[in-house]
C-alpha cells in the first residue's frame, strides 16, 4: 500500500451518512477524508479547494443533483475522480452519472469494505460497479431499439389485430389491396414477425 493516504470528499445531504462515511474512512490507513458537502452546488466548491483524489457522490440531493455535480467536475477540468455512492440501481440513473463522468457506481446497501474496496480501485485506475447496477447496465445494452412504424403500417397492423382481412383493410383505408400486402411485408420486417398470427400478437402487446 501507498504511504501517501488516498484523500477523499464526501458529497451527500444526510449529515448522518456523511459521518458513518467519515466514520467507516478513518478507521483505515490509507484513506483520509479532505472535505464534505451537503450538495452539488458545494460540492465543486469543495473539490477545487481540496483537490481530491476521490469524490465519493450521492445522486439525489437539493439544489444541484450528482449527475450535474459530476458533470461540473469534469467540466471544470478537475483530476478528481468521482465515485457514486447512491440507493439507485435504475439503468436511466447509472448511465446518466457515467456519462456525466463518474468512474465507477455504488450501491448504499453494499458491505462497508465493498466501498473501502472501491475507494482504492478508483485510485487504482480501475471502475468498480455494484454488481446489480452492472446488470441494470446489461439489460439496457441487450434491450433492442424501439420498431419505427410508419403512420400507415401501423394502421394497417391495428386492422390486422382486429382480424380484417386485405380486403377489408383496403376498404376500410380506402387503398388497394396491393398496397396493403406492401405495408404489411414492410412492417413484419421492422418487427420480426413471418405472418398476421404474430403480427396480431406483437400489435396486442405493443398496445396498437
Amino acid at each position: 500500500m501507498s504511504s501517501t493516504p488516498i484523500r477523499v470528499v464526501l458529497v451527500d445531504d444526510h449529515a448522518v451518512i456523511r459521518a458513518g462515511m467519515a466514520q467507516l474512512l478513518a478507521g483505515t490507513d490509507d484513506i483520509e477524508v479532505v472535505g464534505q458537502a451537503e450538495d452539488g452546488a458545494r460540492a465543486l466548491t469543495v473539490v477545487r479547494e481540496t483537490d481530491p483524489d476521490v469524490v465519493l457522490m450521492d445522486l439525489q440531493m437539493p439544489n444541484v443533483d450528482g449527475v450535474t455535480a459530476t458533470r461540473n467536475i469534469k467540466a471544470a477540468g478537475l483530476r478528481s475522480d468521482v465515485l457514486v455512492l447512491t440507493s439507485y440501481s435504475d439503468s436511466e440513473r447509472i448511465v446518466g452519472a457515467l456519462d456525466a463522468g463518474a468512474v465507477g457506481y455504488l450501491l448504499k446497501d453494499a458491505d462497508p469494505d465493498d466501498v473501502l474496496a472501491g475507494i482504492r480501485s478508483v485510485s487504482r485506475g480501475e471502475s468498480p460497479i455494484h454488481p446489480r447496477a452492472a446488470r441494470a447496465l446489461l439489460g439496457v445494452r441487450a434491450a433492442p431499439p424501439p420498431v419505427q412504424l410508419t403512420n400507415r403500417e401501423t394502421e394497417v397492423l391495428e386492422l390486422v389485430r382486429e382480424g380484417l382481412a386485405n380486403k377489408q383493410i383496403a376498404r376500410r383505408l380506402d387503398i388497394s389491396e396491393r398496397t396493403v400486402k406492401a405495408h404489411l411485408t414492410s412492417a413484419f420486417a421492422r418487427i420480426g414477425v413471418v405472418d398476421r398470427t404474430q403480427a396480431a400478437l406483437w400489435a396486442e402487446r405493443n398496445g396498437l
